[in-house]
């Protein structure tokens, strides 16, 4: 009898098991997860995406990317891969050279399939199910790299198409459930419709059906910030949104400058790092004629930085001030904190006439190069102003935000931009901009002017 019961309450315990094994999902050990709404390790460490997108696909003889792009502080590449759909597909035995190239340089490898970009508007794209088709012929060489790879299922899968983006959360949550029934462990990232600018508001509304959707609730939401997003106000909500609902979010893709506007990358760097989320930067190098601004190198050298190379690494709330390696290479993981409002000390004993006055600080420092920033304080309210001030032997100005910065001699002029010129009385505008030296680098005494 005894031996009964004994038999049975086994049977019954592994009836148990089994219907577990099938109620709850499967995570892997390792590897990267969502927790309240952010992104961690597996123990639990935040970590805050700082990187930018390589053309993998398009270039694939430029492996020496991976280092060059570490070595100006970023985290994580994002690759672009071909599921053969649209361009020559990227086979398991590239992809396997990629994620080894990320490990050896200490960068996460967030794979994408590019071929799906604009579908339903663009007729030449693939499909997110397609996509989820390439995922599975590679899964071999990305399985078991949970602690390195996260995956990005489509580029920007839906163009501006009013009918064909109204798919967008069924196909999505439907490519989720595809790659975990096929054994996926990963992170998953996927875009929003819309080119990824998501300006119908598509994912922004269907992005908690489709995060719970999710069996391993492991999906983080991308948007790609271009012309959209002109506006700080815009740029805030849109990411406020999320963090206030405990979504997680990352800027998969921004710029500088795009056909179809001009985004406000200083609002989007500041207000993802204020909010601890990840950017990704378009792009490393590579770009067709028509967007050849948006390379941050010139010709993949490392040694031509262009300006919005400069300005994504070295400037303010950029990648080498706000990138924390990952804590699978020895990073703590954290987010940044916040930064701080820069100094906005006057200089001593201000005419007594003068309309504005102006602090200069130096953000950072580099050999050959450095950063800096000028505050420019009004008191009383102006219309415009002018910062001047004198280099010192073996210093020059480079690329600057927010101002025109011109040289004439030693003498450095920089004019307001067209939105910070008008201040009321208190207010305060900064521009920044990077220089190079060959000495020691020293903080000028400026010299603020109001009117044109």
């Amino acid at each position: 009898m005894r031996q009964r019961l004994t038999i049975a309450s086994a049977a019954v315990l592994a009836l148990i098991a089994a219907l577990l094994v099938h109620v709850l999902p499967a995570h892997a050990d390792n590897g990267f997860r969502v927790s309240e709404g952010r992104l961690v390790d597996a123990s639990g460490n935040d970590f805050v995406i700082r990187g930018v997108s390589h053309p993998h696909s398009w270039y694939t003889q430029e492996t020496g990317a991976f280092a060059d792009i570490k070595s100006l502080g970023a985290n994580t590449v994002r690759v672009v891969l071909s599921s053969g759909d649209r361009w020559y597909e990227n086979g398991p035995a590239d992809v396997d050279n990629v994620v080894s190239l990320c490990k050896a340089n200490r960068l996460i490898c967030m794979l994408e399939v590019h071929d799906t970009t604009g579908y339903g508007e663009d007729p030449e794209a693939g499909t997110l199910d397609q996509a989820v088709d390439y995922w599975l012929r590679i899964q071999d060489v990305i399985e078991g790299e949970e602690d390195h790879v996260l995956v990005n299922i489509g580029n920007e899968p839906y163009g501006n198409d009013a009918v064909t983006n109204q798919g967008w959360a069924d196909d999505t949550s439907d490519a989720i459930q595809r790659l975990r029934a096929a054994g996926f462990d990963h992170t998953l990232v996927v875009d929003a419709p819309n080119w990824g600018q998501d300006w119908q508001g598509i994912m922004r509304e269907g992005a908690q059906d489709v995060f719970d959707s999710d069996p391993h609730a492991n999906t983080v939401f991308s948007i790609h910030m271009y012309g959209v997003y002109e506006q700080e106000p815009v740029i805030v909500d849109y990411l406020e949104h999320f963090t206030e609902r405990g979504l997680p979010l990352i800027v998969g893709e921004f710029g500088f400058d795009h056909s179809d506007g001009t985004p406000d990358e200083d609002a989007i760097m500041h207000h993802t790092e204020r909010l601890g989320l990840g950017y990704i930067g378009w792009s490393w190098s590579g770009n067709s004629a028509g967007v050849a601004y948006l390379d941050m190198v010139e010709n993949f050298d490392v040694d031509s930085l262009t300006p919005w190379g400069e300005r994504i690494f070295h400037g303010p709330d950029g990648i080498a001030d706000t990138s924390v390696e990952a804590p699978v290479y020895g990073g703590d993981g954290g987010p940044t904190d916040p930064p701080t409002d820069p100094p906005t000390e006057e200089p001593t004993d201000p005419p007594t006439d003068a309309d504005c006055a102006a602090s200069y600080e130096l953000v950072g420092e580099w050999p050959g190069g450095f950063q800096a920033q000028v505050t420019v304080t009004a008191l009383n309210a102006v219309d415009s102003w002018n910062v001047s001030w004198s280099l010192t032997d073996g210093q020059s100005v480079g690329h600057a935000w927010n101002a025109g910065v011109s040289t004439n001699g030693a003498t450095v002029t920089a004019a307001n931009a067209a939105h910070n010129g008008t201040l009321a009385a208190g207010e305060s505008a900064s521009f920044g901009f990077t220089g190079s030296h060959t000495g020691t680098v020293t903080v000028p005494d400026v010299l603020c002017t109001s009117g044109p």
